[in-house]
């Protein structure tokens, strides 16, 4: 089964948001099934099979989420951060302003999908293989 060591190999190869299709495929490989990053602290729960589960802890000084959700602003900096215009922290902020809470990737369907803090979907979007 995945550790968090070697989760955090692979996330260490991700520059921008252009190389992270490459780790999605490389955390599969691993069994990962699926995971949630949370942006107010930026601790992410990793889940396989067989109930596993490893936690990354926060990251960095809790951010705000704002109570509304920005919708276009937010796809318009994701498409710019998906480019490589922006970096992790940058991204980060960004949801927090736009309402973004959290986000979960699936291995199987291969999507992202952004949460608000209702935790209503806010977008679904196929990840490429």
């Amino acid at each position: 089964m995945f550790t968090i060591e070697q989760i955090k190999a692979a996330h260490s190869k991700v520059k921008s948001g252009a190389d992270f299709p490459s780790y999605i495929r490389e955390i599969k490989q691993m069994g990962v099934t699926h995971y949630e990053a949370y942006v107010s602290d930026g601790h992410i729960d990793y889940h396989g099979t067989g109930n596993h589960t490893d936690k990354v802890p926060e990251k960095y000084e809790p951010l705000t989420i704002a109570d509304e959700t920005n919708i276009q602003e937010f796809k318009a900096e994701l498409l710019a951060h998906q480019q490589g215009k922006t970096d992790y922290l940058t991204f980060i902020k960004m949801c927090a302003d736009t309402g973004i809470e959290k986000w979960m990737i699936d291995m199987d369907k291969m999507t992202c999908t952004y949460y608000d803090k209702s935790g209503s979907e806010v977008l679904v979007e196929q990840i490429p293989q």
